[in-house]
């Protein structure tokens, strides 16, 4: 591990504001503003045309076909089937059916949201038209924080206008809770799921059972004009993965035949338990006055063991210092220039217990009054603020037969199977205690000095993430009618900051010492306590038998000494990001006649007032010691963006619809790539260099100055609703972006500044004061296009005797081509984009029994994992394809059980894996990741 420290000074980081051009976007919901409505018929749903009631699947489809054919935005939807009742297990499974949209699965659920090929990063979440702020790490919203039965339903703006404050890239998300005033009667609704997963637990301390309970309660009083909604839940949801991840594959001598490094194979067992409530409380005394509270609070807690174990594998990759590295045996096999099959003899591995907890809190409220200035006149006030509080507990405990180069060794036959893993058949038995100790087998411990004797590491990482706003707008109507409707004018407020502070400790083996070095008589090898097995697991799906079980937790408490890690790259990391945020709008809104056809739009513009600043830490050199210390440092930027829009509604025919955007949007680049902090690196062993290739210094961190990436969008869709229910529709985007976020960035900085406080032998050694700078830059640009076709039919368009049956099924094709500066004919993939993704659901409902299975797919895309140390990495996700199935019964009115409903469901009956591979090369597997199938059992009552 080399020495690591912070850049002195100030450094300064790169800026590049580009130009931004004009475009247009569809409108969508602010606060509790009427969402401008797209030109639609009143009597569409009256009787005389034939309207039907329905329920369930069939209800929840309707919903969310009224809401994209209401809206002059180009939108899609998802609405419960009733209250409490999302169509799927959960808010991201649902969005994950939506056309343009695909979810990557983390520890086998539904998580990373991509919206039109563009990921987590480029898309907003907002909670009742209000920004949010995120237990994660950066802005993505995790859904999981999320109960989904207290959302009536979720609509995904795939465009933006001036009224949409915070809108994405790609997409802005809003999370609508229901009204009390707009339900006909008092609901009391309750519901209890159980869950089990397809695979036996993998660890004895896990579980593959859980459940989920929620209640609910809605009611008006007061003659109708207050009510109020309550909602609690309570989850505790396992899952489990049997993983496999590879180092890498370095080539042989030849410098062609590719081998496997290492790897880790390692059973995980994971369990979720959130604990959330909701509360509603709305008062329309009259006409003139509307108000409205949302408080949301949810808490969570997520448990992981990890049981493993690392095997190095190639010798390059394997030594334990004076040529103590694996040998390969002779007789090894070779296929296509892969090395399949294979002894290796002479290693030495690590055996690994893991413990991982996360717990987090969020809390949004949200106060709404909407004020009558007169018969076309409304006032209206919100203010908002939404709490996020995370903390981890991050534990490695690491046994082996010896300290480094101590110890008895293994043999390995290694073979590589079809799905790109190798089965791992070892000679130890890993699962016999008095093979192994507490010790640090692989010497992996350095405190950025010296060694020290790591048998297990303690990361402690919190955030804290706060955000308060306020927000006015006026609208109103023109006397004089016309085209011409409406207009509204606004302004929004917004301070948000997030903190992010971590500490990190070496684990050694209790016994004298101090700082858990050797050299002061640190133990480097200890016995494991017979009170820490708790059993063995095997890996069997890798060919290992068995591994020792051991209790994480009673090994942190009962056998380690901890040691601070104050290494400068870890003394570096604490920073906070604060971003005040003024906002202004003005649009007009059109709903009239244009050449016999009805059109309605909006045209506006915001303008955007951003002080954005960062605090952290960097370091430098004691001037009369050498050295390295750890200062202060700030930085920022301010900057304003204007972003046009406008959005058109032309209905062509009845029921038929043609709809175009287009807009200036922005969206800010990842808080961590935002902090100012600094780590700054001296190479000794380039101290006479004078190649750039081979710098003396060098420094990486963030950019405090970074700008938002923007991008100019053009929107087109063509709508047709059926009388009956149902729709088609197609859609066609492109997008063309600018100010695209290099996070590889990196510039050429001379720091002779640090020159003087080094020690003279080191100064007259110097070659060269001139070093890189790695920082997030604003260097890219590029553009995003795609197409879209979505179908909603209800077999009962084409015959009677199909009334019940229907399909909802949709198909995109998206393409993208990014550019850095420093390699503009190098085009880059986007995170969490596949060329294609297609959804389809099949589905039958009547008289209260319902069934339905759905098949998403996506192809291959570049998909966000933990690298090493939890950084986040990217590769390639092979393509995957999903079934899930559900079948339900709902007892009808004048049944004596009348409100009860059971439903039975099914998620991953394909039991397909996740599965990164590297370099372009599918035989290159680094992550397979299999979570199993998970069944659910749920009864819900309603009164």
């Amino acid at each position: 591990m080399a020495h690591h420290a912070v850049s002195a000074g100030g450094l300064r980081c790169s800026l590049v504001a580009l130009a931004t051009v004009l475009a247009g976007s569809s409108p969508a919901l602010a606060q509790e503003t009427p969402a401008p409505q797209a030109p639609q018929a009143a009597a569409d749903a009256t009787p005389e045309q034939g309207a039907i009631v329905v329920s369930g699947i069939r209800a929840s489809l309707n919903a969310s076909a009224s809401i994209k054919r209401n809206s002059i935005a180009i939108v899609e939807a998802v609405s419960a089937e009733d209250i409490g009742k999302l169509p799927d297990v959960s808010i991201a499974d649902s969005l994950a059916r939506l056309p343009g949209v695909t979810a990557q699965r983390l520890e086998g659920r539904d998580q990373r949201l991509s919206i039109r090929g563009l990921g987590p990063d480029f898309s907003t979440t907002l909670l009742n038209g209000r920004e949010q702020v995120t237990v994660g790490d950066n802005r993505g919203v995790e859904y999981d924080q999320y109960p989904s039965e207290f959302f009536k339903n979720v609509v995904v703006h795939k465009a933006a206008d001036p009224s949409l404050i915070a809108a994405g890239i790609s997409g802005t998300v809003d999370l609508r809770m229901l009204r009390p005033l707009a339900q006909a009667n008092r609901v009391i609704a309750v519901q209890l799921r159980g869950q089990m997963n397809g695979m036996q637990k993998l660890n004895p301390d896990g579980k593959r059972y859980g459940y989920r309970a929620s209640a609910t309660y809605v009611d008006k009083f007061a003659d109708d004009t207050f009510g109020i909604a309550i909602g609690v839940s309570a989850t505790s949801a396992p899952s489990q993965d049997e993983r496999y991840n590879a180092w890498g594959f370095p080539t042989l001598a030849d410098g062609k035949t590719l081998m496997l490094g290492g790897a880790k194979p390692y059973v995980q067992s994971n369990m979720l338990d959130r604990y959330g409530a909701v509360a509603t409380l709305e008062y329309q005394p009259n006409d003139n006055w509307h108000s409205t509270l949302d408080v949301l609070y949810s808490h969570f807690k997520e448990t992981q063991h990890l049981r493993g174990i690392e095997f190095p594998i190639f010798p390059d990759w394997s030594g334990l210092g004076g040529g103590d590295t694996t040998v390969i045996q002779p007789g090894y096999k070779v296929n296509n220039g892969f090395v399949t099959d294979a002894t290796i003899s002479n290693v030495k591995a690590v055996m690994r217990n893991d413990y991982n907890q996360r717990k987090a809190d969020n809390l949004s409220i949200g106060w709404n009054n909407v004020i009558g200035l007169g018969d076309t006149m409304h006032l209206t006030v919100d203010a908002s603020y939404s709490h996020a509080k995370r903390t981890d507990f991050l534990l490695e405990n690491y046994s082996g037969t010896g300290y480094i180069n101590a110890g008895a060794r293994d043999t390995l036959h290694i073979s590589q199977n079809g799905n790109g893993t190798f089965d791992i058949v070892p000679t130890l038995d890993y699962g016999n205690a008095a093979n192994f100790g507490i010790t640090d087998p692989r010497g992996w411990g350095y405190n950025g000095t010296t060694a020290v004797v790591q048998a297990g590491f303690l990361n402690k990482p919190s955030f804290k993430d706060d955000l308060a706003s306020l927000r006015a707008s006026l609208d109103g109507e023109f006397a004089q009618g016309g085209l011409l409707k409406g207009w509204e004018v606004g302004a929004n407020y917004s301070y948000r900051k997030k903190t992010s502070a971590f500490t990190s400790y070496f684990l050694c083996p209790k016994g004298g010492g101090t700082g858990c070095t050797p050299g002061s008589g640190t133990t480097t090898f200890a016995p494991i306590p017979q009170a820490a097995i708790i059993g063995t697991v095997p890996l069997a799906y890798l060919g290992v038998p068995r591994m020792l079980a051991l209790d994480p937790m009673y090994l942190y408490n009962n056998a380690y000494n901890s040691v601070y890690d104050n290494r400068p790259v870890s003394l570096v990391r604490d920073n906070s990001v604060t971003e005040k945020v003024w906002t202004g709008y003005a649009m007009i809104k059109l709903d009239g006649d244009v050449g016999g056809k009805r059109l309605s739009g909006t045209v506006g513009v915001q303008g955007i007032y951003t002080d954005q600043s960062s605090t952290g830490s960097l370091s430098n050199f004691d001037s009369t010691t050498g050295a390295v210390i750890v200062t202060p440092a700030t930085g920022g930027a301010k900057y304003w963006n204007v972003l046009p829009s406008a959005a058109f509604a032309l209905e062509l025919a009845p029921a038929t619809y043609l709809k175009l955007a287009g807009s200036l949007t922005m969206v800010r680049p990842r808080l961590d790539q935002e902090r100012v902090n600094q780590e700054f690196s001296v190479n000794p062993a380039n101290l006479g260099s004078t190649d750039p290739t081979r710098p003396l210094f060098s420094s990486n961190g963030g950019n405090a100055a970074l700008r938002p990436y923007k991008s100019a969008n053009l929107d087109l869709s063509a709508e047709h609703y059926f009388a009956k229910g149902g729709y088609v529709s197609a859609a066609l985007y492109y997008k063309r972006l600018t100010d695209f976020v290099d996070p590889n960035n990196s510039y050429p900085y001379d720091f002779k500044a640090v020159v003087a406080n080094l020690p003279a032998s080191i100064r007259d050694q110097i070659g060269t004061t001139i070093g890189p700078v790695a920082s997030p830059g604003n260097t890219g640009k590029g553009s995003v296009k795609g197409a879209e076709v979505t179908a909603s039919l209800p077999f009962g368009l084409f015959a009677p005797a199909l009334d019940g049956f229907g399909i909802f099924a949709s198909a995109s094709y998206t393409d993208s081509r990014i550019v850095f500066a420093k390699a503009p004919d190098a085009p880059i993939t986007l995170p969490g984009l596949s060329d294609w993704v297609a959804n389809g659901s099949v589905y039958y409902e009547k008289a209260g029994f319902q069934a339905r299975a759905n098949y998403r797919f996506r192809s291959s895309f570049l998909a966000e994992v933990a690298g090493l140390s939890a950084n986040p990495t990217y590769r390639t996700a092979k393509s995957e394809g999903i079934l899930d199935a559900q079948i339900g019964y709902e007892f009808q009115p004048g049944s004596r059980f009348a409100g009860l409903a059971v439903m039975f469901q099914a998620k991953n009956l394909t039991d397909r894996p996740f599965i990164t591979y590297q370099n372009n090369d599918p035989r290159q597997v680094i992550d397979y990741q299999r979570y199993g199938r998970d069944f659910y059992l749920t009864l819900s009552y309603k009164l």
